[in-house]
């Protein structure tokens, strides 16, 4: 078993415009951007890091925004709905939060004995509140929401799978063991993680299998404390017969990527270095930061690509 994992670092999707995206996690959610920078593989794409006061694992929401990208196809094969954790009895603020603000949203249910709000995002992406007793983590309070109501950082993630044997399988190797099953979903958690420790596994076997688009799931990393116990999972995987990637150096962590059978295509994250590398925590997401094979092309990309408003 991998004991080195402990929740979720973090989860990447993709979005058709910057500036809504932005607005949408800063002044709808109530986020702090952390970090602005660019696509590692295709420079003139931001990359938006979204999170608490300096982006702790198991708080990030991060986007690759493609201008005027198509949506995606929702199906199996991919993570469907992304749980944030917010206070016991907050529900009903943000269910009249998203009504003022044309946020869709349905009722508050309830899912394991726990009460939730599903909402959409700015390109229909999948996304839920889940009213979490005594999460200890520290919020970012942005204007209008105090400590009463604002995001401790992720809850967890449903994955839509047309089986999820293997899946099931990976994640109890991964260190997550099943906690219940209701309805047809399976919850898997980590209970010495990092408060984003919970996996909800959906079958559909009659469900085609997704199309990827602007509102999608690109990948979800789980968050490893070092580089060395990032190694020891990178080993045990390719010991198992994944085939998975050489360390790579994000700037702010390094990771490792991996396809799941059911699809999903996962990272194993360092919470090392952090996102105050290269940024004090005062400022943090101001400035445009470049990795620095693309430094050279500061001067182009100030030009294309779209400015923020805050």
């Amino acid at each position: 078993m991998l004991t080195q994992i402990k929740g979720l670092h973090h989860v990447t999707s993709m979005a058709s415009d910057a500036n809504s995206n932005n607005q949408f996690f800063t002044k709808v959610l109530g986020l702090r951007r952390i970090k602005t920078t660019v696509n590692f593989d295709a420079p003139d794409v931001y990359h938006l890091y979204y999170g608490d006061e300096v982006g702790t694992p198991g708080s990030v929401m991060t986007y690759f925004p493609f201008t005027n990208m198509a949506k995606g196809k929702a199906g199996t094969g991919e993570v469907g709905t992304t749980v944030f954790s917010v206070p016991d009895g907050s529900l009903t603020f943000w269910q009249k939060r998203f009504s003022d603000m044309n946020v869709k949203t349905g009722n508050i249910t309830e899912q394991f004995g726990e009460k939730r709000l599903a909402f959409s995002g700015p390109d229909g992406d999948g996304f839920a509140l889940m009213e979490v007793a005594n999460d200890g983590r520290k919020q970012w309070l942005s204007d209008g929401l105090n400590d009463q109501v604002a995001i401790h950082g992720f809850h967890s993630t449903t994955m839509r799978l047309q089986d999820d044997g293997a899946m099931r399988e990976l994640l109890t190797f991964m260190n997550y063991e099943i906690l219940d099953e209701k309805q047809g979903v399976l919850r898997l958690g980590i209970t010495d993680g990092n408060e984003a420790n919970i996996i909800d596994l959906e079958t559909l076997p009659t469900t085609q299998y997704a199309q990827q688009g602007a509102g999608s799931v690109h990948h979800i990393a789980f968050a490893v404390e070092n580089r060395t116990a990032q190694l020891e999972v990178r080993k045990a995987l390719l010991d198992t017969g994944y085939q998975v990637t050489p360390v790579i150096d994000r700037d702010y962590f390094w990771a490792i990527y991996f396809r799941t059978p059911g699809g999903v295509l996962f990272e194993i994250a360092t919470n090392e270095p952090g996102f105050e590398r290269d940024e004090d925590k005062a400022h943090l997401g101001e400035a445009l930061k470049l990795p620095s094979q693309h430094e050279h092309l500061r001067e182009a990309l100030e030009q294309h690509l779209q400015p923020l408003k805050d």
